[in-house]
């Protein structure tokens, strides 16, 4: 199982929300680059980031930042927040962003991630579902949608993605362990590559996580409130 450490940007600045509420969050770094250096010091062999910023308004704000973090490191990076284009997928894939994930315009505009996919490869794009009891979020969560999160897992499916991202925002920067019950119900229904996210707190939910058959998992708050060590995590789970 792969550990993706997540490094949220916001206005330049490494922050974390607490339930995807963009007026409950905590500065942790005003150079993201130096936390990104600090996990890959750690065996982070993944990066995991999100423009805030974009995923509110869709503008690509954080753009230097997030090159500062793929200039100071050598392992792949995927990135979501404010993915609108064709043109914004290349722009990223073209300062070396391994994977771009896909959220709001796959509820939106479902075709787009199929044309994403015949232009770039399902190796590049990630869908990145976000949801609340089941129901998938969009626009930074600030909108709940009328599709459920497995009903949009089989439609990308059928476009030909093969991972997903599944996130809890109830659960999200809260430390109150994952949602394993729908997570696995995911996997199991899909079969696709599913990572799981949000509330990860302890090794006991990594665990949790594996045990589950998910390709991986984000941790975010845990990190940097220092509720699980990063490296000893990874020689647990990646070595």
């Amino acid at each position: 199982m792969r550990l993706y450490p997540a490094i949220d940007i916001k206005n330049g600045k490494c922050v974390r929300l607490k339930q995807g509420k963009f007026n409950e969050q905590t500065i942790y770094s005003n150079n993201p680059s130096n936390i990104a250096e600090k996990w890959v010091q750690n065996g982070a062999s993944y990066i995991h980031v999100v423009d805030l910023d974009g995923a509110l308004d869709g503008t690509w704000t954080n753009k230097q930042a997030i090159k500062n973090i793929i200039d100071t490191i050598d392992v792949p990076v995927q990135t979501g927040g404010g993915i609108r284009s064709i043109r914004d997928i290349e722009e990223r894939l073209n300062i070396g962003i391994d994977r771009v994930i896909i959220g709001t315009q796959a509820v939106k505009n479902p075709a787009f991630v199929k044309e994403a996919i015949l232009k770039f490869g399902s190796d590049k794009i990630v869908v990145g579902i976000d949801a609340k009891d089941g129901m998938v979020a969009i626009s930074g969560w600030e909108e709940i949608s009328h599709i459920s999160a497995l009903d949009l897992c089989m439609q990308m499916k059928g476009f030909g993605v093969k991972t997903i991202i599944y996130t809890d925002i109830s659960k999200d920067g809260m430390l109150t362990g994952p949602n394993i019950d729908y997570t696995k119900y995911l996997v199991d229904e899909t079969g696709l590559d599913i990572i799981a996210s949000g509330g990860v707190s302890s090794i006991k939910d990594l665990m949790a996580v594996q045990n589950i058959n998910a390709e991986g998992v984000i941790i975010g708050k845990a990190l940097y409130t220092n509720s699980i060590n990063l490296k000893d995590a990874i020689t647990l789970f990646e070595k």
